[in-house]
């Protein structure tokens, strides 16, 4: 089966899984995560209702109970997960991905992700080698509603500053549709705000250029002061400005910094991924909090932030960790609480443009994707190069590399699940970018596969 990946289980239902894996997770959940109760949530692709029935069959015969959360966002699921003192618990998702994929997000105490190197890896092997001795006592499947609660716990981070913003927003046909009108309310111009599992007007992945024409035209259109877009599961937003241009998502790490570090006083730990340009930590830093670098991916950043006791910290791929969503990612509240700063700052007469505008300092490549087999080898052909021409400043190995020059830096690593090399590079100008990134893409033909 293909479908166990770093992070969670994912693939093409029908194909890299199907309904029998399914229900021997379940079954062997509730031994793995040591729980007789389990927490389960499910968007609205066109399998999940399949998937949840053959998960629920699968740790009821464990003899175990399913505590049915119906349809939802994943961060709801992480909120919940801590909020009631779940052991463990299951959001049926696959994000952003096609609507013929679908997966399982798997949760333990306090909703630390699960990963292939926390119990996913022992979980495959398990549903290879093991087999299913159904329970003489069953388990039983109960309703679970608390989306009165959770939107109660997300109108907090909504400020009343945000009526003086003119907002568009892109719900993508996903998640957010669920709970974006409670907290936003009817002012917002919105499109694609009906949850479809198909994903008719286009994929839920705002990181595809197709996919944020149709924000950037309502931005626009309606004159707007910013463009939101969430992913399909609603643990991801990204942003648009007034002039319809992308916020590379890093750069929203130090503006956040504006609420956390300058408006409530905070001093700690904000954590970033190995990705994320240098003008995000010379911003946080200013504002007197301390940057601290880590892996790409939930399984590892939300383990970190808790480990450093961080206050928030953010991933270019536009999911934003806070401690007070038990170090968890939620697309909603990074969604409120940023345009609170922005409408704060509106009203000090600066637009989303130029707050951006003098965060982003340097000229940045965002990543770029090569199609190779041997990453290993590439990767080291670009360190060889490198650092033969100049001393690096500073060297990191724990995602790749992140080689940092006095004047450039780049980020080659290998992506967990596909035959692709993401290069990302940055420069304190765009012709010293352009040379840089013409030298690698130079090594790195040599590679493609």
């Amino acid at each position: 089966m293909g479908a166990f990946k770093a992070y969670d289980i994912r693939g093409v239902y029908g194909r890299d899984f199907n309904k029998d894996d399914v229900y021997k997770i379940g079954f062997f959940l509730p031994e793995l995560l040591n729980t007789r109760k389990i927490l389960v949530g499910r968007d609205v692709r066109t399998s999940s209702p399949e998937i949840f029935a053959y998960l629920c069959k699968g740790v009821e015969d464990a003899g175990a109970d399913v505590y049915d959360l119906g349809i939802c966002t994943t961060p709801m699921v992480y909120w919940a997960t801590a909020e009631f003192g779940f052991q463990a618990s299951v959001m049926i998702t696959a994000s952003h991905n096609p609507k013929e994929y679908n997966g399982l997000k798997i949760s333990r105490e306090n909703a630390l992700p699960v990963g292939y190197d926390t119990g996913l890896g022992e979980l495959e092997r398990w549903l290879s080698e093991r087999i299913v001795f159904p329970a003489n006592r069953k388990g039983k499947t109960v309703a679970f509603d608390k989306k009165a609660e959770y939107v109660a716990f997300q109108k907090q981070w909504v400020s009343p500053d945000t009526d003086r913003l003119k907002i568009a927003v892109d719900c993508s046909n996903g998640m957010a549709a669920l709970f974006v009108h409670e907290l936003l309310g009817d002012k917002p111009a919105y499109i694609y705000d009906d949850l479809d599992g198909t994903f008719p007007n286009h994929e839920a992945n705002p990181l595809d250029p197709e996919n944020i024409r149709d924000i950037c035209r309502l931005v626009r259109d309606t004159g707007a002061d910013i463009g939101v877009i969430f992913d399909g599961d609603a643990d991801r937003v990204m942003f648009v400005d007034e002039n319809a241009h992308f916020i590379s998502p890093d750069l929203m790490i130090a503006v956040l910094g504006d609420y956390f570090l300058a408006e409530k006083g905070l001093r700690g730990k904000v954590l970033q991924d190995i990705r994320t340009s240098k003008a995000v930590r010379a911003y946080v830093e200013k504002l007197g909090g301390s940057m601290e670098m880590w892996r790409v991916g939930r399984a590892y950043a939300a383990l970190k932030l808790r480990e450093i006791d961080g206050i928030y910290g953010g991933e270019l791929a536009g999911h934003y960790y806070f401690r007070d969503f038990n170090y968890s990612d939620s697309g909603l509240m990074a969604c409120s609480l940023l345009l609170g700063i922005f409408a704060r700052y509106k009203m000090r007469g600066e637009k989303v443009s130029s707050v951006i505008g003098r965060i982003a300092a340097f000229a940045n490549s965002g990543e770029v994707n090569f199609k190779i087999e041997d990453k290993q080898g590439a990767m080291e052909a670009l360190r060889a190069f490198f650092c033969g021409q100049e001393t690096p400043a500073a060297f990191y190995d724990f995602d790749g590399y992140r080689i940092e020059f006095g004047d450039w830096w780049f980020n080659v690593r290998p992506s967990n699940t596909e035959p692709y090399l993401r290069l990302i590079m940055e420069a304190s100008s765009a012709r010293l970018l352009d040379e840089k990134m013409a030298q690698a893409k130079q090594i790195l033909e040599k590679w493609l596969a």
